[in-house]
């Protein structure tokens, strides 16, 4: 059993601290390539490594990594720059106890400077060519320089394997014994170690070997992190650290971007913490704001400490939360009853006419409709907003609208401020969705924003209706929004689909809306896989009008379309017969999925409203007589 090597006393005290986020997505963002060697930009760049480190500080950040992840001889050398371990090293540490010194100077405070020491990169034996001794060396070698340039503590991360963090630690007990030593490894999907070791045995295993903390990092996003954290509360005593991905990068507009919102990397700061996470941060995709946002929840956090060990202190309650889900609007109350609900979906124009539009919003209303759903700029079309058709179909006709609203326009302040709109002219559902990307649509070289997801959309949505604003100020009423998504159980890969859905649930979801269902197998798999997370879920119906429209929504829109349908919409020889057989269709379907779910949502292809009209009717009440 290895010695006891010095523990973490003097930096983690009683309140969990906020570490730094990625150094590598800020750097890529200020047009940095990722063919360079980020580490070397300690020597060549030192201003711009000091800004980044600066910006985070500002942010709230209390643990500054130096930018060394990277600055191992293996590493380096594919940039022919093994001989400058040390110097890089050393550099690192320099400029980031720089930016503290300048953090003291504003008299704002203060922080501690953990060297970062990454993995090397190679496969070690028995499975790679590297020996144990070689990587201990290595390690020894980084690690050697970072102690003596004076760091607090070492951070050792997103160790692939449980036999190379050793080596790590085992360097670092060699020739800075007395420092610190936090040891990070990455989870795949399952929250298990990339070797196959579990959580549990990572944190009993780092114990025994002498780290002076424990915890995880990188990975495949917040949730596994979480995850694989409160199994290591389970073997160790040591304190846990905690620093996930923003999710996993998806590739929009031709660049991977990580979603995952500012706001939910909040979130999870708060249940990390609750887990016992004495400390968090982020990895790949955070940024100075998710930081920002992180240290906002730590501070609420602290304040309610405070008020629980004093028992004197005001409450300061902030929030206005809202009314009770069956009085904020027409379809808050079926779903608070449990009555099925009946929705068909009103595109908007591409002009400013929208008659045909009231018009067909007035049939459906006649025919018992519940309520009207408005797409915001579907396929990424220009449309005319779907703000304005909503609050003109409810001025008109007197139906209640879901407005669609996507995050693909608009950064945080447009949203905040088209949200508050929407709200004070009396919209009240809102269906939150990330958006299609602009290369999908008539304009493709228009630009996106993507501020957040649609799961950071909902977080932001369920902060307006606790009466706080994006930065948690009180706006001093609740939106009072019935919060809606979309989920989609035919997607390929399912399983990002659930953990997203999983997300968006946790985030406040109060119902979700499917894409078009044609395979009731799907819906009833997705519908068994939420059963933990399940809130009301009203199916999307589609009339299908040819088979290219058929293949369209196969090909392009990927939706499962099962091959009968296929068939059945190849057989119809004119225009009439196939759209008469859509309408067949989707009736069956509506009939078949009736029994599983908590309402329809028909669209009315190129406006054919009587369509929709007659595929709904089934579950309208009947007409009244004279």
């Amino acid at each position: 059993m290895a010695t006891d090597m010095p523990q973490f006393a003097d930096i983690f005290t009683e309140r969990p601290l906020l570490a730094d986020g990625a150094m590598g997505t800020v750097l890529y963002s200020r047009g940095i390539f990722i063919n360079r060697c980020y580490d070397e930009l300690n020597l060549s760049d030192p201003s711009l490594i000091l800004s980044v480190h600066e910006e985070y500080l500002q942010a709230g950040a209390e643990i500054l990594e130096t930018n060394t992840f990277g600055a191992n001889r293996f590493r380096l050398s594919r940039h022919g720059l093994a001989a400058k371990v040390t110097e890089i090293n050393t550099a690192g540490v320099r400029v980031a106890r720089q930016a503290v010194e300048h953090l003291k100077e504003k008299q704002a405070g203060t922080a501690w400077v953990a060297g970062a020491v990454g993995p090397l990169g190679v496969r070690l034996e028995p499975l790679g060519k590297t020996g144990l001794d070689e990587a201990r060396a290595a390690f020894a070698e980084q690690i050697g320089a970072l102690a003596g340039a004076g760091v607090d503590f070492l951070v050792i991360e997103t160790m692939p394997a449980l036999n190379e963090a050793h080596e790590a630690l085992e360097a670092a007990r060699e020739v800075a014994p007395e420092l610190p030593v936090l040891v990070m490894v990455t989870v795949d999907d399952e929250s298990n170690c990339l070797d196959g070791s579990s959580p549990e045995q990572a944190a009993a295993l780092l114990t025994e070997w002498g780290a002076g903390a424990v915890g995880v990092n990188c990975s495949t996003g917040p949730a596994t992190v979480l995850t694989a954290i409160e199994a290591m509360r389970k073997t160790t005593t040591l304190p846990l650290a905690a620093m996930p991905n923003a999710g996993m990068p998806r590739a929009v507009e031709g660049r991977n971007i990580y979603l995952c919102s500012p706001e939910y990397m909040a979130s999870f700061a708060r249940k990390a913490i609750h887990a016992g996470a004495q400390v968090v941060g982020g990895c790949c995709g955070t940024t100075p704001n998710h930081i920002r946002a992180m240290r906002s929840a730590m501070r609420a956090i602290d304040a309610q400490a405070q008020v629980e060990v004093s028992g004197s202190a005001p409450a300061l309650s902030t929030e206005t939360p809202p009314a009770p889900l069956g009085e904020r609007s027409r379809i808050g109350s079926l779903l608070d009853q449990g009555k099925f609900i009946s929705l068909v979906e009103i595109v908007p124009p591409r002009g400013i006419n929208c008659t045909k539009e009231i018009e067909g919003a007035q049939l459906l209303t006649q025919l018992g409709v519940h309520a009207i759903n408005v797409p915001d700029s579907p396929r990424a079309s220009a449309r005319m907003s779907a703000q304005s058709l909503c609050i003109q179909i409810q001025q008109l006709t007197g139906i209640e609208t879901v407005l669609h609203y996507t995050c693909r326009d608009r950064n945080l302040l447009s949203i905040q401020s088209d949200l508050l709109g929407a709200s004070s002219i009396g919209l009240r559902n809102i269906l939150c969705l990330t958006g299609d990307p602009p290369k999908l649509g008539n304009y493709p070289d228009a630009t996106a924003v993507f501020d957040v997801d649609s799961i950071g959309l909902v977080n932001i949505v369920q902060r307006l209706n606790h009466g706080l604003d994006i930065g948690s100020n009180p706006i001093g009423a609740s939106t009072n929004f019935t919060i809606g998504v979309a989920a989609n159980p035919g997607v390929p890969d399912i399983e990002h689909e659930l953990r997203r859905f999983f997300y968006k649930v946790e985030a406040g979801a109060e119902y979700a809306i499917t894409q078009p269902v044609f395979d009731l197998r799907l819906l009833e798999y997705f519908l068994e896989r939420i059963k933990n997370h399940r809130i009301p879920v009203i199916a999307g119906i589609w009339p299908l009008t040819s088979l290219r429209n058929a293949e369209f929504m196969k090909n392009d829109l990927r939706v499962s379309m099962p091959e009968e349908i296929m068939l059945r919409m190849a057989q119809a020889d004119t225009a009439d017969a196939a759209r008469r057989e859509g309408i067949l269709i989707a009736q069956e379907m509506l009939e078949a999925v009736r029994p599983y779910v908590q309402g329809v949502q028909v669209s009315a292809p190129f406006g054919r409203y009587s369509a929709a009209a007659e595929v709904i009717a089934s579950v309208l009440p009947p007409a009244k007589t004279e």
